[in-house]
């Protein structure tokens, strides 16, 4: 399941609406079939590795990690109804898709067709892999990560605005890989005007993978970029699993503020600036009991002399 987990990665920010799912197909323990959503959605995962397993499917063991479809589409047959077809022994999933066009139909029509399933492997892994189309789905909105780059002293900028570059090249690397991974990406009016930023990808062989670009503005936002008047208004985003909030101050406590932050990338750059600017402003806390218990501390680790911390959002 972790391949499979790896193998949906290479989708993430280019399948929206539907999820990057990744699967393989394995036989006499060696890996007959690797499959990937494509980008724009089609082919789903289980297609491709379907077609790269072809009779070797028979009576193999298929690792999907999210519940293969059971809805008819135009644009292809339910992945349910391939791999009964194919007819392997034993699918294992490790979600339930929360589409109610599939929720558990897809594993009801294998187990009808008399394959055995098993879920919940590698479940964790896999839901924090796919948070975006869960987000989506359950909550009829993107996933969205606020990306915080700053000093020791949580300063974003000098007091006269200078800010390039706070952090090293290796953290700006992995800001870009981030970018590559998002489907839309935010800025709030004070940054654009300031910096006048691009908010592409500028890794080698990544820079297709730039996301759409929008605007948190009152006014009219410019040619190639889309426009939010509030946080709010992600709800009524079309075909973004993942949002990535990247400055400034403005529009970090903003979303903060309306509680629409599920994850925080924090990259802290041994630097003390003193009198600088804000990395957030005021988010609306009126007792410090409110602020504590809310985020959790899953990943750190070291980007060349800087350091990056990633926090989730805890919710019931």
């Amino acid at each position: 399941m972790e391949s499979a987990i790896a193998l949906g990665e290479r989708g993430r920010g280019r399948t929206a609406p539907n999820p990057h799912v990744g699967c393989v197909i394995v036989r006499d323990g060696e890996p007959v079939g690797r499959g990937w959503t494509q980008p724009g959605g089609r082919p789903h995962a289980e297609a491709v590795a379907l077609e790269q397993a072809g009779p070797a499917t028979r009576g193999a063991d298929v690792y999907v990690t999210l519940e293969p479809c059971a809805h008819d589409s135009a644009r292809g047959p339910p992945c349910a109804s391939l791999l009964a077809g194919a007819g392997p022994a034993r699918v294992v999933i490790a979600l339930a898709d929360p589409d109610p066009r599939t929720d558990g139909r897809g594993a009801a029509a294998l187990r009808a067709a008399g394959i055995e399933v098993e879920t919940g492997v590698g479940a964790e892994a896999a839901a924090r892999s796919l948070a975006g189309f869960l987000a989506r789905t359950r909550l009829g909105r993107p996933r969205v990560t606020l990306k915080l780059a700053m000093s020791i002293d949580g300063r974003i900028a000098l007091a006269s605005g200078e800010s390039r570059w706070i952090t090293g090249e290796d953290a700006r690397a992995h800001a870009h890989l981030e970018r590559a991974r998002a489907d839309m990406i935010l800025v709030g009016r004070g940054t654009f005007d300031a910096d006048g930023p691009r908010l592409d990808v500028r890794l080698p062989g990544l820079e297709d993978r730039s996301p759409r670009r929008v605007l948190l503005t009152r006014g009219a936002a410019p040619d190639g970029w889309e426009r939010l008047g509030a946080p709010d208004e992600i709800h009524g985003l079309d075909g973004v699993n993942d949002l990535l909030v990247e400055g400034g101050a403005g529009a970090a406590a903003a979303f903060l503020a309306a509680d629409l932050v599920d994850r925080l990338l924090v990259y802290r750059a041994p630097l003390l600036i003193g009198a600088g600017r804000e990395s957030v402003g005021d988010i609306g806390l009126d007792r410090l009991a409110d602020a504590h218990g809310r985020w959790r501390l899953v990943e750190e680790r070291r980007l060349g002399i800087d350091r990056l911390e990633v926090y989730e959002r805890g919710r019931e």
